[in-house]
């Protein structure tokens, strides 16, 4: 009997849906997951027709629970690999923008899928947490959060494991927006079409130069900066954003 695939990939007018199809397990990140993800993450950068990634959940009860406990207990997993789940900018680059659509609970792994993507749109029922600290695991992808919330918001949700609700986790800035439930898949397609349709390289650019200053001084964000955005000046879209402008028409992107 064939197996039912664990991951599905879908492209809607240009915004790539990734869905983590385990809802029965609350789509925990087990070896196929894994596996999968990765491969689905490079199906994406060699995709020509996807400009925006949308991560997502199946069902309304879990956008990822995190690790398969079951698996790992079998396994004896220690410390896990530097390849074990995708963190996207660390083990796997993703150039083009991508983003969390959370329609559930993001612990542990799922936290960590939901921190390392661009954005995040979550469902009014969503819960954030990392949760290590209850299991007795470890959580050395979360370094990025005291660049992304303030420090003793990102102290308390790691050692005390308590889950941050969607709209908390608005408050302090891990989430972009909160909306009910029913629309969670067109608001998250709304926001990828917006930027879908804008000019690639600029896009690309700037979600490079977001990032310099997690990993540089300021001078030398700076520095870094001009460099990133020299070719985008000198692309013939930037030539065509100002002709289209002129000429009242929407601008043809060539990506070049």
């Amino acid at each position: 009997m064939a197996t039912a695939p664990v991951l599905t990939y879908e492209v809607d007018d240009g915004v790539a849906w990734v869905t983590i199809d385990r809802p029965e397990a609350r789509n925990a990140l087990n070896a196929a997951v894994r596996s999968g993800l990765f491969d689905l993450v490079h199906r994406f950068n060699a995709d020509d027709d996807a400009k925006v990634l949308v991560l997502t959940g199946a069902g309304d009860k879990a956008f990822c629970a995190g690790g398969d406990l079951k698996e790992m207990s079998e396994t004896s997993l220690r410390v896990p690999p530097p390849d074990f789940a995708p963190q996207f900018g660390r083990n796997i680059e993703v150039a083009k923008p991508t983003i969390a659509a959370v329609n559930g609970v993001a612990f542990a792994g799922g936290f960590l899928l939901a921190q390392q993507c661009d954005l995040v749109v979550a469902a009014e029922h969503a819960t954030f947490a990392v949760t290590e600290a209850k299991v007795g695991r470890g959580a050395p992808w979360a370094a990025p959060l005291s660049w992304l919330l303030p420090p003793r918001v990102a102290l308390q949700i790691l050692m005390t494991g308590d889950p941050l609700t969607a709209e908390r986790a608005r408050e302090v800035g891990l989430v972009n927006e909160v909306v009910p439930a029913s629309e969670l898949r067109s608001r998250t397609q709304q926001i990828a079409r917006r930027i879908a349709t804008n000019a690639p390289l600029s896009v690309m650019a700037a979600k490079r130069t977001v990032y310099l200053s997690a990993r540089h001084t300021l001078d030398e964000a700076y520095d870094l900066a001009d460099e990133i955005w020299e070719p985008v000046y000198l692309s013939d879209d930037a030539q065509e954003g100002p002709a289209a402008f002129a000429a009242k028409r929407a601008p043809e992107w060539k990506g070049r």
